[in-house]
């Protein structure tokens, strides 16, 4: 699915549409760069899941769980180089894997295995696309 999306609430909207094709033991790259809207799309995926609580980026604390149906782990790789050490591969099979900067997670499944998210900016806003694993189109919109 590729969309365009012109404000914050667009991006979460997004999120929420995608949180509820996911299930236990599916991992979801987010790539984009700084500033693109990875860690707002999260939000709106949790929003989308029942969370009511804040949302905050795992820059710093490399990994936040919140426990919503299927739960969920966030990461963000950005000051890592590498995933290994961060007992991801244990909960992978009971969570959702939400990971931004994947560049830094070659290994973590075989190639084709995970959701792969882009976004890129666009003029005012934002052009989201979402494949699934295991296809080379995205979504339909």
């Amino acid at each position: 699915m590729t969309r365009f999306v012109a404000d914050e609430a667009a991006t979460r909207a997004f999120g929420a549409e995608l949180g509820a094709l996911l299930k236990a033991g599916d991992v979801v790259f987010l790539s984009g760069e700084l500033g693109a809207g990875k860690t707002t799309l999260v939000r709106g995926l949790l929003e989308g899941l029942g969370w009511r609580g804040a949302v905050r980026s795992p820059t710093f604390t490399l990994i936040q769980t919140y426990p919503t149906e299927p739960p969920i782990l966030h990461t963000d790789l950005y000051r890592v180089t590498s995933w290994e050490g961060l007992g991801l591969e244990d909960s992978m099979e009971d969570h959702v894997l939400l990971v931004e900067w994947p560049d830094r997670a070659e290994g973590l499944v075989r190639d084709g295995e995970a959701w792969r998210v882009q976004i890129d900016f666009s003029g005012n806003g934002r052009v989201i696309t979402a494949t699934r694993p295991n296809s080379e189109l995205p979504l339909p919109a």
